[in-house]
């Protein structure tokens, strides 16, 4: 029950004054009364300095329509209408905020970003329902201990302000799952600071030259983002934190590289612009679930045989380094991603590297002395081969489980290169850059991928490469391949994607870029395993941001060079993207400032511009 209504239903008209008439045309008496009705007061964007009485007062004051005409309909008793549960005031030039905030003890939602507040009120500790508060792009050089009173506070943005101390008691703060005090001038974090419920905390760009070995009780916390810090070492408790999936680490001053013992569900670490001198097995043999380790910008010279331990790594960055050499071993790794660029590697051709991460790979592979064929024996012809078999890359096939037969500039994959598979096992297939089309002949049509001899492969088959080809459609018997996590399609003439694609139940990554599509493919949203969607340069003109946050394990999505005319706010929920790249569109926000700082720079800003 509202105060409103305990209070009318003794004297409709006790316990009150008259509201305020003086809000003025920045608060239409329209909104408030849609207010008392929802709960909820946008104000947003409206230029205040100051906020008016009336909002403060919304639950207490009786509202002038009230005092116009003395019957009410049903939907028009005002004592019946819903305290404010969410207000949202951001966007406007307010610098303070007055004690009249503990009229709305209901509040469970304060939003207050981007204005020009210096403090905030002891009153807010009144606040006892509020679950979320923003209060980020502000000038808070301080925060009031009162805050630690918020006890049922789930998510706390403090990121952008001018911060150089956090309060004694942030601990009290049990139910907080969601902290965010980057880019403040915080030069310490409490020896207490240990919040339970904790899942996300950032403390990137700050002042930090150490973190305090209490952060190992966060228990729950998976996601740590300390980059651009000035931290030199690590607290060893910190490779306790059992829950911990994403850490951020870049831009300190880092000597060496951590060791995660207990940290088994570790899927991203990025160490990248450090001075990491050395990589041993020691830093890598617990990192079983690790998918993307980040190691640019360092000083490393050689990389480990123990490289191999990582057997999930799917994205390897080690550009800007001192490596000189490769094992070979790491070609037996199912990388999706490497970057060298920046190092003097001198035992890969530059035109190899050049080729991108699946031709090092191939190259590395073919380098790795086994019981096998010698490298000599590649290709094989005798009288017992078949005319074709002697074009075909047997060592690959029986050795590396890859059909190659790339690079050939033809038209048709004959039968007999299925044919050199014998009983081998496949689990790659490379026909990438031949003059593959739509329908050839063979006696009635038959696509000329020979696409219905690669469902032979179905059961075995989990990357198939058919890039810089001639392929304007995608034949249904590639949709049977449901072991298939590895597709790339890049530098065809294919515009659209058929929807029985949807059976693809394992497919992690598609490369769809060069290509002549005008929109994303619709079966791309019902393919939920996809983890990278690489789309550049085509004729993109829109994205359904509502789709792509269906899309929960997406995490790389490169609309590079495309024609998109703006960015939908609402692509800022995407919260699980850790790669979203948009240069080379013709928008004009955001600004190539913001794309600059990256993902997580975008996504904030597109979120904070989301009308509600």
């Amino acid at each position: 029950m509202s105060r409103l209504k305990a209070v009318a239903e003794r004297n409709p008209q006790a316990g009150f004054r008259a509201e305020r008439r003086d809000c003025g045309a920045s608060v239409p008496q329209g909104l408030l009364k849609a207010a008392r009705k929802s709960g909820q007061l946008n104000l947003s964007g409206r230029n205040l300095s100051e906020v008016p009485q009336c909002v403060w007062r919304i639950n207490v004051d009786i509202p002038e329509e009230a005092n116009q005409n003395l019957s009410f309909s049903a939907t028009e008793r005002w004592w019946e209408q819903t305290d404010l549960t969410k207000l949202i005031i951001s966007n406007n030039k307010l610098q303070s905020l007055t004690d009249d905030l503990r009229l709305l003890p209901a509040l469970t939602v304060l939003d207050i970003h981007d204005n020009q507040l210096t403090s905030l009120p002891s009153a807010i500790r009144e606040l006892e329902n509020l679950q979320r508060l923003n209060v980020s792009h502000n000038k808070l050089k301080i925060l009031p201990e009162e805050i630690t009173n918020l006890r049922n506070l789930k998510g706390l943005y403090l990121q952008h302000n001018e911060l150089t101390c956090i309060p004694e008691g942030f601990e009290q703060l049990f139910n907080l799952e969601d902290l965010d005090l980057s880019n403040n001038s915080l030069t310490t974090v409490p020896a207490g600071f240990s919040l339970s419920s904790l899942v996300r905390l950032n403390l990137s760009s700050n002042q930090l030259k150490s973190l305090p070995a209490e952060i190992s009780g966060m228990k729950r916390l998976k996601h740590l983002d300390c980059n651009s810090n000035l931290l030199e070492t690590i607290p060893p408790e910190l490779a306790g934190m059992e829950s911990l999936e994403l850490l951020y680490l870049r831009r300190n001053k880092l000597r060496f590289l951590p060791e995660f013992p207990s940290c088994k569900l570790l899927k991203e670490l990025h160490v990248g612009e450090n001075q990491i001198e050395m990589l041993g097995a020691e830093h890598l043999k617990h990192l079983n679930s690790i998918l993307v380790l980040d190691l640019r910008d360092n000083k490393l010279k050689s990389v480990p045989d123990e490289i191999t331990l990582l057997q999930s790594l799917e994205r390897l960055d080690l550009s800007n380094n001192d490596i000189s050499s490769l094992p070979c071993s790491l070609g037996k790794l199912h990388l999706k991603f490497l970057a060298l660029e920046g190092n003097p590697i001198r035992t890969i051709r530059r035109e190899i590297i050049n080729k991108g991460t699946q031709e090092v790979l191939k190259y590395l592979r073919s380098k790795i002395k086994d019981d096998g064929p010698n490298q000599s024996d590649s290709v094989i012809e005798t009288a017992m081969t078949l005319p074709s078999e002697s074009r075909v890359n047997v060592h690959a096939i029986t050795t590396l489980k890859i059909l190659d037969y790339s690079g050939k500039q033809t038209t048709l994959i004959p039968d007999d290169v299925f044919d050199a598979v014998k009983s081998n096992i496949i689990t790659s297939i490379n026909f990438s850059k031949n003059e593959l089309c739509e329908i050839p002949k063979r006696s009635t049509y038959k696509s000329c991928v020979a696409l219905d001899r690669i469902v032979e492969l179905k059961e075995m088959v989990s990357d198939v490469n058919l890039s810089f080809n001639k392929l304007s459609f995608i034949s249904l018997e590639l949709c049977v391949l449901q072991k298939l996590t590895f597709l790339d399609l890049r530098n065809n003439f294919l515009s659209s994607l058929p929807e029985e694609m949807e059976s693809l139940i394992r497919l992690q990554t598609i490369n769809l870029s060069f290509n002549r599509f005008k929109i994303l493919p619709e079966v791309l949203y019902h393919i939920p395993t996809l983890e990278a969607v690489l789309i550049s340069n085509n004729q993109v003109g829109s994205v359904d941001p509502e789709k792509l946050k269906t899309m929960e394990n997406l995490i790389t999505l490169d609309l590079q060079n495309n024609d998109l005319l703006q960015i939908p706010p609402e692509l800022g929920n995407c919260v699980n993207l850790r790669t979203l790249l948009l240069d080379g569109n013709p928008f004009r926000v955001p600004r190539a400032a913001i794309l600059m700082k990256g993902t997580a720079a975008i996504l904030e800003y597109l979120r904070d511009r989301i009308p509600t």
